[in-house]
């Protein structure tokens, strides 16, 4: 198998035939885990589209989630600017770490745009919360109307914020709006990657 043109200048001779591979969640942008690949695991990875590692403790080829069934499904891979450092990003399946957590970096907290996809966990896991005391929960088990309703709403909540002139009220209603936006999503099978998606590919060129 050939290599693709951006991961041919792979300086393998820096690291001793081993190039250190940042894994990072391709919706959240969290980090995952640092691996090492040689030659052999990024063809690996190529080829299966399952991300693979040279164990350097083992001394051999291991795919992750091989025997858990924890793995990261491929989305892209990168050089560095040194051609010395593999960026990877990933969907990771069940928990990456060895300790449970879903990164190895477990306290890294996510900031800006990303945090959308941890707001999005954060409602998943409220779904089948008791309504009575779950707002998100009982938006999700009612009717897909009064969800809409209400991005309908505070749509309209943020128009009126927008020509007014307090920047606050209009971040808060915006806030509220993106907020039962999720909601929706989450009531037909979507998410926000989903529309991200759409947005990447109005924006290709």
């Amino acid at each position: 198998m050939t290599l693709p043109s951006n991961l041919q200048n792979a300086d393998w001779q820096k690291g001793d035939g081993l190039i250190p591979a940042i894994v990072q969640d391709a919706i959240t942008a969290k980090v995952l885990m640092l691996g090492y690949m040689n030659e052999e695991a990024l063809l690996a990875t190529l080829k299966t589209e399952l991300v693979s590692f040279y164990s350097r403790s083992r001394k051999q080829l291991w795919q992750k989630g091989e025997t858990s069934g924890n793995i990261l499904k491929l989305q892209s891979i990168e050089l560095d600017c040194d051609n010395d450092s593999f960026l990877v990003l990933a969907e990771p399946v069940g928990s990456i770490c060895h300790l449970g957590s879903v990164s190895c970096f477990a306290n890294t907290q996510l900031f800006g745009a990303a945090w959308l996809a941890q707001l999005e966990q954060i409602i998943a896991a409220r779904a089948d919360a008791d309504p009575n005391s779950s707002y998100t929960a009982k938006l999700l088990q009612g009717s897909i109307e009064r969800a809409a309703q209400k991005v309908g709403e505070e749509g309209v909540e943020v128009a009126l914020a927008a020509v007014g002139n307090d920047l606050n009220n209009l971040t808060e209603e915006a806030a509220d709006l993106l907020y039962h936006l999720l909601i929706v999503l989450r009531a037909k099978g979507l998410d926000i990657a989903d529309v991200i998606s759409i947005l990447q590919s109005r924006h290709k060129g």
